[in-house]
């Protein structure tokens, strides 16, 4: 018998209602992330593939893919991620609004409007 409730926490937060969302934002990311991927001239199904989309996006964002180790520092990586969300959005024409709030925040929404919208990839 487990004293601390862990197992009964894990248990909660991945099953029912909750693992349902969670696997409905992490398709919504992943389809959102498929049209980044192809408007920026890479296979879309890197997409679907967790820590290669990660080395992928932050080429996209115009840095070497070995930064994406960066994400593993803790405070560094939060800083990088709002870095590469910034690079990211100008690669796509967007300004640094949309980019903090819709790639680095609310990425789920931010990846759709980039995928599917007008915005075309400019490498520079």
């Amino acid at each position: 018998m487990d004293s601390n409730g862990i197992s009964d926490l894990y248990a909660s937060i991945f099953s029912g209602t909750t693992g349902l969302i969670a696997l409905v934002f992490y398709v919504l990311v992943v389809i959102g992330l498929w049209k980044v991927f192809t408007k920026a001239g890479y296979p879309g199904i890197l997409a679907i593939i967790p820590i290669v989309n990660v080395v992928f996006l932050v080429k996209i964002a115009g840095m070497s893919g070995w930064l994406a180790l960066l994400y593993l520092i803790p405070i560094v990586g939060f800083i990088f991620g709002i870095i590469v969300a910034i690079k990211l959005g100008e690669r796509f024409g967007k300004g640094g609004l949309f980019s903090f709030f819709l790639l680095f925040v609310f990425p789920y929404i931010g990846y759709l409007i980039i995928g599917f919208g007008e915005s075309r990839y400019r490498a520079v």
